[in-house]
């Protein structure tokens, strides 16, 4: 069993990484980022009100986020394991997430500033299928459409400059002391993740997760 959490700043890759990992392992991504906006896109309660905080590039309050997970892990197919990208993000998070499950891996992506505002920068996402892409690093065939499913490529509120510094900084104060909270659990494994080539980047993480 392979329960574990990707850590990392937006723009660290770990939606790209824990999509090699589901294919490898056979278990679910789960990204509360794409529960959120698939909420929004729906217009539910927890979307609305979701929508106001994501928009200016803040986190979600815990509880919204907490039960959200709480019911995605209770699906049958997270019972070979799974991966969590964008949870937790605080130490709350962690702490309500040992009450809900066991960890068995937790990866640190490590990434400069520098690398995580050229990658963003240049990020597409699409509307319909959640697929990324980068107008330089990996564009689509067609520009402003997706390769996988035809739909329409655009950036995100998150992903404009002023929201990523307001991310950068989120991350940094609440999210980094996560790596110490797991390392006194020996959980934590660091990958450098400034390499511009992903799947080297994946076969590094896959290595140390093993069969």
């Amino acid at each position: 069993m392979k329960n574990m959490i990707l850590i990392g700043a937006q723009g660290a890759g770990k939606g790209t990484y824990a999509a090699i990992l589901t294919k490898k392992y056979g278990i679910p991504h789960i990204s509360t980022g794409d529960m959120f906006r698939e909420a929004i896109k729906n217009q539910t309660p927890l979307g609305v009100e979701a929508k106001g905080y994501i928009d200016k590039g803040q986190l979600v309050p815990d509880a919204l986020t907490v039960k959200l997970v709480d019911e995605r892990l209770k699906k049958p197919d997270c019972k070979k394991g799974f991966i969590l990208d964008g949870f937790p993000r605080t130490l709350s998070q962690a702490e309500a997430l040992d009450k809900i499950t066991k960890l068995t891996h937790v990866i640190f992506l490590e990434v400069r500033e520098s690398v995580i505002m050229q990658r963003i920068g240049g990020r597409i996402q699409c509307r319909k299928c959640s697929a990324i892409f980068h107008k330089t690093n990996m564009p689509p065939k067609k520009e402003g459409v997706c390769d996988k499913c035809g739909g329409e490529l655009y950036t995100r509120d998150d992903d404009k400059p002023e929201a990523i510094k307001k991310r950068l900084a989120i991350f940094h104060e609440q999210t980094a002391p996560l790596i110490g909270f797991y390392d006194k659990k020996k959980l934590v494994k660091r990958i450098d993740a400034n390499n511009p080539v992903p799947q080297q980047v994946a076969d590094e993480i896959i290595q140390v997760l093993g069969e």
